[in-house]
C-alpha cells in the first residue's frame, strides 16, 4: 500500500513539474516576443524549453541574483578605485600649480622665462604620467569586468542554463544578455505574483 501511495505522489510531483515547465516555457515565449527579431530567431523552442527546465527548481534565479549582487559590488569597487585615482591626480595638479606659483614669486625677473619653460616641461611630464595612469586604470577595469563576465558565463554553464558558455563573441554575449534579461523578468514576475503562479 505504501509503495502505491509513493508512486501516486511521485506521479503527482511529475505532473506538477510538467505544469510548472509549461508555465515557465509559456512565460518565456511571451517575453521573447519583446526582444528584437534578430534575437527571437536565435531562441529556438528547444533552447527556451531547456531554459525553462533549468529554471524549474528556482536555483538559477538565486544564482543570477547572487551574480548580479557580485557584479554590482565589483562595479562599485572599480568605480571607487577610479575616483581615488582621479582625486590623487587633482591633488597632484593643485600641489604642482602651488609650487610653480611659489617658485615664480621667489624668482628674479630675469630668470623667470627659464623657470617658466622648466615648469612647462614638468607640467607636461606630469600630465603625461596622469594620462598613462588613467589608461592603465581603465585597462584594469575592462579586464576585471571581462573576467567577471567569464565567471558569470562559467557559473551559469555549470548550472545547466541553456545558451551559456564562456565566449567573447559580441553576438553571443548579446544573446546571453537577453537570456539573462528573460530570467530577471521571470524572477520579477515570480516575486510579484508568487512562485507558483507564473
Amino acid at each position: 500500500m505504501e509503495r502505491y501511495a509513493g508512486a501516486l505522489e511521485e506521479a503527482a510531483d511529475g505532473a506538477r513539474q510538467q505544469e510548472r515547465h509549461y508555465q515557465l516555457l509559456s512565460a518565456l515565449q511571451s517575453l521573447v516576443k519583446e526582444l528584437p527579431s534578430s534575437f527571437q530567431q536565435r531562441l529556438s523552442y528547444t533552447t527556451l524549453s531547456d531554459l525553462a527546465l533549468a529554471l524549474l527548481d528556482g536555483t538559477v534565479f538565486e544564482i543570477v541574483q547572487g551574480l548580479l549582487e557580485i557584479q554590482h559590488l565589483t562595479e562599485k569597487s572599480l568605480y571607487n578605485q577610479r575616483l581615488r585615482l582621479q582625486n590623487e591626480h587633482r591633488v597632484l595638479r593643485q600641489a604642482l600649480r602651488q609650487s610653480h606659483q611659489d617658485a615664480q614669486q621667489a624668482c628674479r625677473p630675469h630668470n623667470l622665462p627659464v623657470l617658466q619653460a622648466a615648469q612647462q616641461r614638468e607640467l607636461e611630464a606630469v600630465e603625461h604620467r596622469i594620462r598613462e595612469e588613467q589608461r592603465a586604470m581603465d585597462r584594469k577595469i575592462v579586464l576585471e569586468l571581462d573576467r567577471k563576465v567569464a565567471d558569470q558565463q562559467s557559473t551559469l554553464e555549470k548550472a545547466g542554463v541553456a545558451g551559456f558558455y564562456v565566449t567573447t563573441n559580441p553576438q553571443e554575449l548579446m544573446l546571453q544578455m537577453n537570456l539573462l534579461e528573460l530570467i530577471r523578468k521571470l524572477q520579477q514576475r515570480g516575486c510579484q505574483a508568487g512562485r507558483a503562479a507564473l
